[in-house]
């Protein structure tokens, strides 16, 4: 990925780490309807203990290789280690599913209005929010969201980010799990540039609904949210809060 637009290896490795924390995050494959058999089982199984090995391992290589990445696009290690993390973070995906940033990340992406990438995309004609972004862009507010059905799944998430940076979370009381974590992604969101809320991204609350009802239907997704239910109602919290960061 040497040649790969700064840009765009930027958004591709935010991809890996929302993979990465919503699959760790995701509801425990013990809490789904069991099917009738086996056949009847979704591709998405929910958070297990095969998947956690591989999705934890992501979210350390990018947490610790992703800045390195971004900042010298000749970093050869950096660059491999990210393309590492990426299959790591696909087989623990791959089997646990994601939760709400991807399921709301299809709405933001698809209603796109005039927005452009200022970098690193010059030859786009078209609006266009990239996929990472649409997914990063709704994390803060998503984590803020689903923290209380699994405190220490996200304290352990918040922690690795920190140690990534140099610091030690010391205090992390279980309430303020979803807000410590949505702050540790803040701050590496900060860190790389990224635009911060779908405001940045040309959206408002006029669009709040649009946004809502294009989310409704992603069930194989939003029903591996931790937090349940996940309705229109939530959606709209959720999407409100995730206007500003």
């Amino acid at each position: 990925t040497e040649t790969l637009p700064t840009e765009v290896a930027k958004y591709s490795g935010l991809d890996v780490l929302c993979h990465a924390i919503e699959s760790y995050t995701a509801l425990p494959y013990t809490e789904r309807p069991r099917p009738e058999r086996p056949l009847l089982r979704p591709a998405y199984q929910g958070s297990n203990p095969f998947s956690d090995v591989w999705s934890l391992h992501a979210l350390q290589v990018t947490a610790k290789y992703l800045p390195r990445a971004i900042s010298d696009p000749s970093d050869f290690e950096a660059r491999s280690q990210m393309m590492l993390a990426s299959s790591a973070a696909g087989v623990g995906f791959g089997n646990a599913g994601v939760h709400l940033c991807h399921g709301m990340s299809y709405a933001v992406a698809s209603q796109v209005k005039e927005y452009k990438p200022a970098f690193g995309y010059e030859g786009v004609d078209h609006p266009l929010v990239p996929h990472g972004h649409s997914v990063i862009a709704n994390a803060p507010a998503v984590f803020r969201f689903s923290g209380r059905a699994s405190p220490e799944r996200h304290l352990e998430c918040a922690r690795i980010l920190a140690q990534a940076r140099g610091f030690v979370l010391n205090r992390t009381p279980k309430k303020d799990a979803g807000a410590i974590l949505a702050d540790e992604i803040s701050e590496l969101m900060a860190s790389l540039n990224v635009p911060v809320g779908l405001r940045a991204l040309g959206y408002n609350e006029n669009d709040i609904e649009n946004l809502a009802e294009g989310t409704l239907p992603q069930h194989r997704v939003t029903k591996l949210c931790p937090r349940q239910p996940v309705e229109k109602e939530e959606l709209h919290i959720l999407f409100q809060d995730a206007l500003d960061n």
